[in-house]
């Protein structure tokens, strides 16, 4: 692959890898409690890396690192597992995905106000135009314009959530390494995810189905760790508001997991909207690729 798509070509192995979350939650939430999903996927890749961290024995991050570790724990460990999980136990697969679909323009704003990257202005307006239709397909798959539910508003907080750990990660890993940046966040937000992961099985009995324990490993070990591998490589790499719009495809994924395993019945918005996003996305990236850049 060519210097100028090695960041593009990691993004996208980690979007297919996280494509599946959406579809694997709806299928762990018909058999356990949101926060213990949310909290049981951060706690199990918690372990992990701990582990490959104590075994590679890697540097310890300075405490303005640690902060910033933090911030990426509450994005992208917290955040949007725990409020996906909750918006999940109502809301379609299919429909989440389309909603998700605008954490792209979320993560290019989060680029420019942390990276300090400046896309062009045609870039801005495609990402605009993408993140506008998402918001109507998901407005008329729920009755019409203003006819939103409050699943989607903790669709839309897991947006901003994550577009804020996806930036910060990104840069984080360019100091400290794609995977190294994911494990520590994970052993930062270890104990909160842990006492959370307790408290959701107090007085409970988990006796789910093979196929949910299955799902729940997927977003432990996949979904919750090695996905992020590719893809904080792939921001590292950069530039992340180009980079970020390859996440465009994963509505699109999402929904066609959500038909083939759910069986969902995908509507002619959804379909529609998913082909106009990603139709947004492949103009912004060829915008971008496009621009002249001086000497």
């Amino acid at each position: 692959m060519s210097s100028r798509t090695t960041g593009w070509w990691w993004g996208l192995l980690g979007i297919v890898a996280f494509s599946f979350t959406v579809p694997f939650t709806r299928v762990a939430v018909t058999a356990f409690p949101p926060l213990f999903i949310g909290s049981a996927r951060g706690v199990i890749a918690a372990a992990l890396a701990a582990t490959v961290l104590a075994v590679t024995r890697q540097r310890r991050p300075t405490a303005r690192q640690w902060l910033r570790l933090g911030v990426v724990a509450g994005g992208v460990v917290a955040g949007f597992p725990l409020l996906t999980s909750f918006a999940l136990t109502t809301a379609p697969a299919g429909h989440s995905a389309v909603v998700i679909g605008l954490l792209p323009a979320a993560t290019a704003v989060m680029a420019v106000l942390r990276g300090r990257e400046r896309p062009a202005r045609s870039f801005w307006f495609l990402a605009a135009l993408g993140a506008v239709v998402t918001v109507v397909v998901a407005s008329l798959q729920n009755g019409g314009l203003g006819a939103l539910h409050w699943s989607d508003l903790l669709l839309f907080g897991a947006v901003v959530a994550a577009a804020v750990g996806y930036a910060e990660g990104g840069l984080l890993a360019r100091e400290l390494g794609s995977w190294q940046t994911i494990s520590w966040a994970l052993v930062v937000a270890a104990p909160v995810m842990t006492v959370c992961c307790l408290a959701s099985v107090a007085g409970r009995d988990l006796s789910g189905t093979p196929a949910a324990w299955l799902a729940l490993a997927y977003l432990g070990v996949i979904s919750m760790f090695l996905g992020f591998f590719a893809w904080y490589r792939g921001l590292a790499i950069g530039p992340m508001a180009q980079v970020s719009q390859v996440q465009l495809v994963q509505p699109v994924l999402s929904i066609a997991w959500a038909a083939l395993i759910l069986h969902e019945r995908v509507g002619w918005p959804t379909v529609v909207g998913g082909l106009a996003i990603i139709a947004c996305a492949a103009l912004a990236v060829r915008t971008r690729l496009h621009r002249k850049v001086p000497a």
